[in-house]
């Protein structure tokens, strides 16, 4: 079975963020940021659950045990795409010779990361128009943004990741349910979910206008131009 285009193409894309991390490692003599190569791995699973759900949706329906597993593992995952965008946050720890090599570096995996999250969301969008309203579609998609965002923020600032869902429920169910009970207690849980919510919705919304739009025909030269 031969490997799509767009799966090569974003292998590719990986593998130059991972060569830089190894010349990086070598030259410095340091594996530092060992991190991104993890987390961007972490990046692919929403992928691979989301072509695997949207094949077996169309074949059984939404309601489907496996189908509905294979969406809860899909959306479990997604907050890893965008995840590494906080990695930002370790360029304070960078030595200044390293410092510009190590920003282009980060962002090489920041890119990867968001571009695989936002393939995996596309296919179900257009999928969830297809069941739904555009409108109701549109608002599922923004309620999984700002479950990613409120992820992330667990992720970040408190140490939760996917496994714990499985390996410590209760611990993670009593740090969410403290941040609602006590909301002024925690303004930073909300101020840091609303601004990736913004940063992740608004990249997407970009994307999602220049798909349906298909750009590329819009710039198409006219005759006698």
């Amino acid at each position: 079975m031969s490997i799509p285009k767009t799966v090569k193409v974003l292998l590719f894309s990986s593998g130059v963020s991972g060569l830089l991390f190894i010349a990086r490692a070598l030259s410095l003599g340091s594996t530092d940021y060992w991190y991104l190569n993890w987390n961007l791995f972490l990046a692919w699973l929403p992928l691979l659950f989301s072509y695997l759900a949207i094949r077996y949706v169309t074949k059984h329906g939404w309601l489907h045990p496996k189908g509905l597993l294979l969406i809860a593992l899909w959306l479990a995952f997604l907050p890893n795409s965008f995840y590494i965008a906080t990695d930002f946050i370790h360029l304070l720890e960078s030595p200044a010779s390293s410092l510009l090599f190590d920003t282009v570096l980060i962002l090489s995996f920041t890119f990867n990361g968001f571009l695989l999250g936002y393939l995996s969301i596309l296919p179900i969008h257009s999928l969830l128009i297809r069941r739904l309203r555009p409108t109701r579609a549109h608002i599922t998609i923004a309620g999984t943004f700002l479950l990613c965002s409120f992820a992330i923020y667990l992720g970040r600032y408190l140490r939760w990741n996917t496994w714990d869902i499985v390996s410590n429920p209760l611990g993670l169910l009593f740090d969410v349910s403290e941040r609602f009970i006590n909301p002024s207690s925690h303004e930073q849980t909300f101020r840091t979910t609303a601004l990736f919510f913004v940063l992740i919705s608004t990249f997407y919304v970009v994307l999602w206008q220049l798909r349906t739009e298909k750009i590329h025909t819009t710039l198409k030269p006219t005759k006698g131009s």
